[in-house]
């Protein structure tokens, strides 16, 4: 595996993430407790496995440009400039809602869950949409 790699690893482990998330939020309205946790277990660690390959890719390759012109741009630069500031505030928001699970306090924990998942949720999807823009359905325009 070359640092070229890991876009298409990052998004596989975003699409993983989404997964799990939707997997939680699933058992957890079902009363499954235990397979919440381990769903959410499991994406938070997706995500920081995740986390570290994008910061690994993007230190050796900090600028990566959508060269495709028109429309195709406009939407990627669309669903970009939302997917960005709601991936720096999944972070602390992820935190938000683990720390009072770990501190068996769940009304906290589901009173900001319910603005986690969605913002996570939206970051996973988007992630994969800002994947297969870039790189497989509109790859760079040669010239």
């Amino acid at each position: 595996m070359t640092l070229d790699d890991l876009p298409a690893v990052n998004a596989t482990l975003n699409t993983l993430a989404t997964c799990f998330i939707i997997g939680g939020l699933i058992f957890i309205k079902r009363g499954k407790k235990r397979a919440h946790i381990l769903c959410m277990i499991t994406a938070i660690v997706v995500s920081a496995a995740f986390l570290t390959c994008y910061l690994i890719y993007h230190y050796a390759h900090p600028v990566t440009k959508f060269t495709y012109p028109g429309w195709p741009k406009v939407l990627y630069l669309t669903i970009l400039f939302s997917h960005i500031p709601l991936a720096v505030l999944v972070v602390p928001l992820v935190l938000l809602t683990v720390i009072p699970a770990l501190r068996q306090r769940f009304d906290r924990h589901k009173r900001v869950a319910r603005w986690t998942y969605p913002v996570w949720l939206y970051v996973s999807v988007t992630g994969v949409l800002v994947y297969l823009m870039l790189y497989r359905w509109f790859p760079p325009v040669a010239g």
